[in-house]
């Protein structure tokens, strides 16, 4: 009788005696291992492969090219900050100005781009796709 009692306490001992799993031990190494945002300032570079996408983003409803640039994460100019994520934005929208900048950024679909940004702020409105919007750059060569 006594050995059927102490036998599901003597298991339950021996589990909580075990080493924590290493599932959850590399869900808090990964949250210490991400990357700090490196600070961006207007003027600064922004590189990575553009893609291009379509959208009504446009007034009027026009269909209108959509490109987004995919980056490192960046700590965006005060009062953007993080944009509310934990380690800032890696997906930048950018808005060409006009008929020229979208042709300049259509020869560069699916390549490596630098941007230099002179404008950026967080995304908010609904149908965005980017964590950021650059609505003010130039393109490096």
């Amino acid at each position: 009788m006594i050995e059927r009692l102490l036998k599901p306490s003597l298991i339950l001992a021996a589990l909580l005696a075990l080493p924590v799993p290493p599932a959850l031990a590399q869900a808090t190494e990964s949250q210490a291992a991400l990357p700090k945002p490196k600070a961006m300032k207007v003027g600064d570079v922004l590189s990575g492969e553009l893609t291009a996408m379509r959208s009504r983003a446009r007034a009027k409803g026009k269909k209108g090219p959509v490109y987004q640039l995919v980056s490192e994460p960046r700590r965006l100019p005060p009062p953007s900050g993080l944009c509310n994520l934990e380690n800032g934005p890696e997906t930048f929208q950018i808005v060409p100005a006009g008929d020229a900048q979208a042709a300049q950024l259509k020869s560069h679909l699916g390549k490596h781009v630098a941007l230099k940004v002179e404008s950026v702020a967080c995304a908010e409105e609904a149908g965005q796709y980017s964590e950021a919007v650059v609505t003010k750059w130039s393109l490096v060569n």
